[in-house]
């Protein structure tokens, strides 16, 4: 274990990657320019201020994936979500980590 996980701990993606393996709808809540210079592959772009407003384009889905830059809007995104009753939200961070667990 190096100092940085250590000290923070470090990130297990396997619930992530396990979402990503089944089909998971792959939600970039940064906004429209930042999606265009480039998000992950097979991702919507749905920027954290209308995720409010875009429930219906949730329903039905088996697994969400949120991301972002940082993974703080990601983080607002899941908490918007699971407040209007969806349990199946995973924050995966920066769009580079749910990159990376796309193999």
């Amino acid at each position: 274990m190096n100092f940085f996980s250590a000290i923070f701990g470090s990130k297990d993606n396997t619930k992530l990657i396990d979402a990503i393996q089944e089909g998971a709808f792959l939600v970039d809540v940064r906004s429209a320019g930042e999606f265009a210079s480039g998000s992950v592959k097979g991702a919507v772009n749905i920027p954290l201020d209308r995720v409010g407003s875009q429930l219906a384009k949730f329903k039905g889905k088996k697994n969400i994936v949120v991301f972002c830059r940082s993974g703080n809007r990601s983080g607002q995104a899941k908490s918007i979500l699971e407040q209007n009753g969806f349990q199946n939200v995973i924050n995966g961070g920066t769009y580079s980590n749910v990159n990376q667990c796309i193999g």
